[in-house]
Formats: structure tokens, sequence, C-alpha cells
């Protein structure tokens, strides 16, 4: 029999109810992320992330160019939230992140989009860009899990997150997928404005570990829960990829799956950044793979665009 998701047995619970306006204690003054703008959000103040009470939705859809895990034969079912709270100038989806391409969706809304996408197969839900919208996705969740949502959930984030916003959703979500961008804190200040990102991302990450474990892929090659791992190159190494392979390798799990991703290209405004106005070489991409092998990281998604 197939096992449902941690989430469903936080809401028959009742846990996910007292989550949720936990969330929503908390947005009357923001401090959900760590911009910590304080504001009111459910009176529509906005601040970094320019989302009030209601999230927006920039696309839907199946998409078969995530992770092998998580596609399979029907693709991963992703939500791309508009807006988001790191901001890097260089974002290849500018439009939405910066300039908030997209529609506002209501809780209603949004879980008729999560059980659209279960109705079409996908193998899970995923939240690109979540962090900013904690508390709207769970009031959806409640909704769909009422019109019958079973399908595991995926919090694809750039790891510019709260520990104590990631505690509210332990046993809810299934599986994190971090991206963890910069480990040098002035290349974080430089492209986000965000001084204290590699800090922040440290302790995400091991609070997602703590919550989920290694990921964990079942007999028909689909992961169901556990961390995920995502790390863009850089060119000219501004990444810091040894480094922090090597945090992951012995702060965190020498087994946890990891995507080294070479589709970095200069978007946005990366021409202001010194050494971001390059598309990401062959040779530099096969030395990040070759850098994390060495710090003990084994575990590798298939890499696409790179022939090694």
């Amino acid at each position: 029999m197939k096992k449902n998701p941690k989430y469903i047995q936080a809401y028959q619970s009742g846990r996910l109810e007292d989550r949720r306006i936990t969330l929503q204690n908390r947005m009357t003054s923001c401090e959900l992320c760590p911009r910590k703008c304080g504001i009111n959000r459910l009176k529509d103040e906005v601040g970094i992330c320019k989302t009030g009470q209601l999230a927006r939705v920039s696309g839907a859809f199946a998409h078969f160019g995530e992770e092998a895990p998580l596609v399979g034969s029907k693709g991963s079912g992703t939500i791309f939230f508009s807006y988001c709270n790191l901001l890097c100038n260089f974002c290849q989806n500018y439009e939405t992140s910066h300039l908030g391409d997209g529609r506002a969706v209501n809780k209603n809304e949004l879980a008729e989009i999560m059980i659209s996408l279960q109705n079409e197969g996908c193998h899970n839900i995923n939240f690109v860009s979540p962090s900013h919208v904690v508390f709207q996705i769970l009031s959806a969740l409640e909704v769909a899990i009422e019109k019958g949502l079973r399908l595991p959930l995926v919090f694809n984030t750039a790891a510019y997150d709260c520990v104590e916003t990631l505690e509210l959703l332990d046993g809810i979500i299934d599986i994190y997928m971090p991206d963890f961008k910069f480990w040098n804190i002035d290349i974080a200040e430089k492209t986000c404005c965000a001084k204290n990102y590699p800090e922040i991302a440290r302790l995400a990450i091991k609070e997602m570990y703590q919550q989920v474990g290694d990921l964990k892929i079942n007999s028909s090659g689909i992961a169901t829960s556990g961390l995920l791992l995502r790390h863009l190159v850089l060119p000219n190494k501004l990444a810091g990829t040894r480094e922090i392979m090597r945090f992951i390798a012995t702060q965190i799990s020498n087994n946890t799956y990891t995507n080294i991703m070479p589709q970095y290209r200069p978007c946005g405004q990366a021409s202001q950044i010194e050494g971001l106005a390059s598309h990401v070489t062959a040779e530099e991409f096969k030395e990040a793979i070759h850098e994390a092998k060495q710090e003990g990281i084994h575990r590798l998604d298939k890499p696409r665009l790179f022939s090694l």
C-alpha cells in the first residue's frame, strides 16, 4: 500500500492548522525570512519580497528539467512563485523573481493548482522560491488535502531561510531542495545584498537535514523524502564550490544527493559584478565535479549540459 506523505498526519492531528496560525501571526510583523522586514503583510504592506497577503504564481506545470528522482516519467509538479527574498542580481528568472511576473492567487486557487498537477500524474508538488510564502502554502495545503492531495511536497529554495520558520515545516515538507549558492560573504553581499547568506544557508541546511535525512528513492526511482542539494557553479570560482562541498560532506552527510549545475549564464544585472559576465566553461564545471568528489561527495545527479 502506498504510504501517505507525513503532512496528512499533521493535518489530521491539528498540527498543520497550528503551524498555519503561528505563521499567520508572524505575518503581522514579518520576520519569516532573514530579511526581517517587520511589516504587516496581512494588511498588504510589502518589504523586500514585495509580497503581501496573497502569493503570486508565475507558472505551474509538469517540469521535466528537474533532477531525475523528481522527474520520473510524469514530471515534477512545479509551482513557480513570483518575487523572492534573496534576489540574486544574476537570476535566470529575473522577470519573475525581481519584476514579479505572474498573478495573485488565494488559497483556494493555489490548492486547485496542486490538485491539477496531481491529476496530471506528477510525482510531487515542487514549490519554487517558497521562502517568502510559507504561510500561503500552508493555508492552501489545508484546502488541497481536503480535495485529496497526496503527493510529496518539495521545498525548492535558495537556502536563505530562517531556522525558526523551517521548524514550523517539520513534519509537513517531504523533500528539501536548497541551492547553496555562495561560500564567500563578499560575493553574497555583492550579488544579493545578503552578507549573512553563507551563515544562514549553513544553519538552514542543517535544520533541513535534521528533519528529513538523506534522500530516499523508491523502487521506481522516484524521491519520496529527504534532502537534495543543488549548487550552481559560477565562473571564476566565485561560488566557492570546494568549501561548500566540504561543508556538506563533513557537517551534513557525505551521502547527500547533490546536483552540481553548469547552466549559469550572465542574466539580469550580472555584468555589474566582476567575473560574472561570462558563461561557465566546460573546464570550470569539470573542476567543480572533481572538487566535490575530492571532498567526499559521491551521490551526484547526472550532468546534462557538459559531457564528462
